[in-house]
Formats: C-alpha cells, structure tokens, sequence
C-alpha cells in the first residue's frame, strides 16, 4: 500500500494538467500515461471578478526580487499571482478560481472581501480614516466594549495593536511589570512572533536569529504525536515544575501558550496539559498568557476561544489574525489591575485602535454571530477531519491527522514507526494541489505539516472538493 502511494506522489510531476482559463468551473483533465483521471467540478459560486489588466507574475516576481527583502519566499514552482477574492475562494490574473483551504495563514476567518466587513470599512474610510486615540472616537470604545462580551471572567481591559507579534510583546512586557519578575515559560515548538521579546519566547531555531534573547525558559512540548510522553499531560506539566524549581528563584513572570500550535504543525495539546499548568504557574506567582492569535475567533469550532476547551481562565489573552478578516489588528486583553501596570509611564501605539481598522474587527464579531460561523465551523471542521483521518488506513504516508474545526493539520511521514518527515512529498503535493485549484499551506519544524486553515465560511462541498479522488491522489 504505502509503494503504491509514494509511486502516485512520484509520478505526479509527470502529469499535465489541461485546463482553460474557465478550468476551475469545468471538468478538468489530469493525465499521466495510462491513467486519466477526472477531477469533479469545483463547487459552485455566482461571482465572476473583472478582467485583470495589471503586471503579469513574472513582472511583479522580478521587482520583488530587485526591490523587497530577500527573506520574503512564496509557496509554489510557479508563483501564483491573486488578484481578486470572495469569501472562501481566490482569482489568479487568468481569472482562474482556487479553493481557498488555508485563509492567508488563518487570518480570514469571515471570508475575502466579506460585504458586511467591506461595508464597514468604507463606511469609516469615507468618514475618517485616521486620528489618533488622543481624541474621543466611537470606532474603537464600541468594538472593544463587544470584544471584551466575548471573554470570561474580568477580562474586559482591551489594549489594540497592529499584530499578534506586537500583542505578544505587550502582554509578556505587563506580565513582567506585574509581577516584578523576569522569567517567562513558553513551550518548545511554539511561535509567538519575530520581535525582540516574541522571539526569545518562540521555540523554533527555523524562526531564531543570533540575537540576545534572555529570560524566557521552553518547556517540554506537549505534543500527543512525536512527544515524549504521548498524551500524558501531567508528565509534561512536571516539566514546567521542574523549570520553576530548578531554573528560576521560584516565582516567574508568565508562562505563554498557545491552544494548539500553530506554525508549529496544528500541535495540540495533550489533555490535561493547560490546566495543570496553570495551577502550577499561579502558585509561583506568575500570569497565564494565551496566545489566541490562530485559534481564535472561533476557528476550533467548539470554542469561541482555543484556551476554553482546556477549562481554564487567562490572566491575559492576545489575539490577531481572525480579528480583522486581513486588516492589521491584534489586541491584548486582560483585567483592570493587571493593564494599570502601563500607566506607570506612558505608552502609546499611533495605529493602534485606528478607527478603520476597528470597525473592521466590529463587523467581524457580527458576522460570525450572524451567520453562525462557529457552529459551520465546528460540524465541516469535523466532517473534514473525520475523512481525512479515514486516508490513514489507506496511505502510510500519513502520519498523523490532528486539530479542532477549521484548525487542521495533516503530517506527512516516511516511516510511521520512526515519524521521519517526509519534507518533499509536501512541497510536491501542495504545488500539485495548486494545479487542481486548492490551495493549503504547510508548517511544522520540519516543514511536512499541511495547514488547513481555510475561511470560516468553508462548506462540505468545498471539503468534499479537496478530499475528491483526484485530489486525494496527488497527496
């Protein structure tokens, strides 16, 4: 079974995929020697974007190349080049339709150009687009007055950014005011952003630079699939003792976490896990810390919120991403003695709570109260996963099946008993994916992790298309 697999794998270069420019809407043929296959149609949708009359891909790849950073990468042999997009699916220049499975890195939650999220945009860009929290503005006290209902307990204090990177930087800076400690926990394999602070709590060399990072500790990984201890959450919440007890004085700032690891391959955490650690960091003094910035918003379906499935309360939670549906917001919220630690001097964000960017992040609440996207979530989420975790008994390749609701992951490996990552099949499969008209996206240490992270308004048809046959054989 698993050479017939890898020989599919192998083989797919070889195929030519025959298509018009209309290929997303018409039976496409994929053929290989000796072996056509028929991809089914792709879900049906009544929008058609305006021709495209900008640079062709090769033009705008070339001044990427001369004039932004080199440590910007694209996914895919051919570059795709997107020009339009409407709630779950993207256009490229060819006015070719593509399923949209991983939703700009788990950012559009709502859908692309969702018309009640562009309606409010306009409407506030029309009015004022700029000013500055100095001045009074409804924008920004109404959206987090609604963002603050969604949280338990007394988190009800919103402090507004531009990303999930600066919202992380800002909690573990109060955490460590607070507290009047130093020390932070976070967890091997996490990623928590790419500044001076996030980076030294994200526990990935991939993400790293050489640069001073100082005072944060990474706990053993939780990992039910390549961990040590399996799903034995307490043993690896022992781990978090034994760093208090043996690396620190005793007490600690925070210890930061995310619900289930993002970047890091869709890890979650094995059961127990959260819970028992956060006893564990209260009764050394320090504040929890959940980084909502992927399982936010209801992406896991169960939950509004990833922390909540673990049955436990934060003292702080960051957030990003889903937020805005793509527009740059991120917020720290968190209750009214931990947030006066700021008014100690003074600190300031000029974008941060920018009226356009909070009626985008209004509106997002909305709608996915309005249209019950939680709930779409939870049941395509699991109907999704349900047959993907069903390939397993057909392709050894697949190792591992994991996530909640529309926060998915499928790891490829070699050898299931040894779990040697299988790096290029992915790479393969996803551009082969791309050809068929569905785009995923990948992650993981090792980079043999597919991310499917799609818009929150996805449909059963829609996972019907990327688990159709065709698909399924170019995995």
């Amino acid at each position: 079974m698993r050479r017939a697999f890898m020989t599919a794998v192998k083989s797919g270069g070889e195929r030519r995929f025959i298509a018009s420019q209309a290929a997303a809407t018409a039976k496409v043929d994929v053929s290989s020697p000796g072996n056509d296959v028929i991809l089914p149609k792709m879900p049906a949708f009544d929008y058609s974007p305006p021709p495209y009359t900008g640079p062709s891909a090769d033009e705008i790849l070339k001044k990427r190349k001369e004039f932004l950073s080199p440590s910007m990468f694209t996914f895919f042999n051919n570059p795709l080049n997107v020009v339009d997009g409407r709630m779950q699916y993207l256009y490229d220049d060819k006015g070719r339709r593509y399923l949209d499975a991983f939703g700009g890195i788990a950012t559009v939650c709502c859908g692309h150009c969702h018309p009640d999220v562009v309606e409010a945009i306009v409407k506030q860009t029309q009015r004022l687009q700029h000013s500055t929290i100095l001045y009074l503005n409804s924008a920004v006290a109404d959206f987090a007055e609604a963002l603050a209902s969604k949280l338990p307990g007394d988190l009800k204090v919103v402090f507004f950014t531009n990303s999930g990177t600066e919202a992380n930087e800002l909690a573990l800076m109060m955490a460590r005011l607070y507290t009047g400690c130093q020390d932070v926990i976070s967890v091997r394999n996490a990623y928590h952003g790419n500044a001076a602070g996030t980076m030294g709590a994200t526990a990935q060399s991939n993400w790293k630079f050489n640069v001073t990072q100082s005072g944060v500790h990474h706990a053993m990984n939780p990992d039910p699939y390549r961990g040590l201890f399996g799903a034995d959450g307490e043993m690896y919440a022992k781990d978090v003792q034994d760093i208090i007890q043996f690396g620190t004085s005793g007490h600690v700032a925070a210890f930061i976490c995310e619900a289930i690891q993002g970047v890091g391959g869709i890890i979650e955490l094995a059961p127990g896990y959260l819970s028992s650690v956060h006893d564990i960091v209260k009764k050394a003094g320090g504040l929890f810390i959940a980084d909502e910035v992927q399982a936010g918003f209801a992406r896991t379906g169960s939950h509004f919120w990833g922390f909540e499935s673990h049955g436990v309360v934060p003292d702080i939670v960051t957030m990003a991403k889903g937020i805005g549906n793509g527009i740059p917001l991120g917020a720290v919220v968190t209750t009214p003695e931990i947030a006066n630690v700021l008014t100690r001097r003074s600190y300031f964000n000029t974008f941060g709570g920018n009226p356009v960017c909070t009626s985008a992040g209004h509106a997002v609440l909305k709608v996915i109260e309005k249209e019950k996207l939680q709930e779409n979530a939870h049941v395509v989420g699991t109907h999704l996963k349900t047959r993907l975790t069903a390939l397993m008994d057909k392709y050894e390749l697949i190792g591992d099946v994991r996530g909640r609701g529309l926060m998915l992951g499928v790891e490829l490996v070699k050898d299931r008993e040894k779990k040697i990552p299988a790096k290029d099949e992915v790479f393969h499969v996803m551009d082969q994916m791309k050809e068929m008209g569905v785009l995923v996206g990948k992650g993981g240490y090792y980079g043999n992790v597919f991310r499917i992270t799609p818009p929150l308004c996805f449909t059963k048809d829609d996972a019907g298309f990327c688990m159709c046959r065709s698909l399924v054989r170019k995995l």
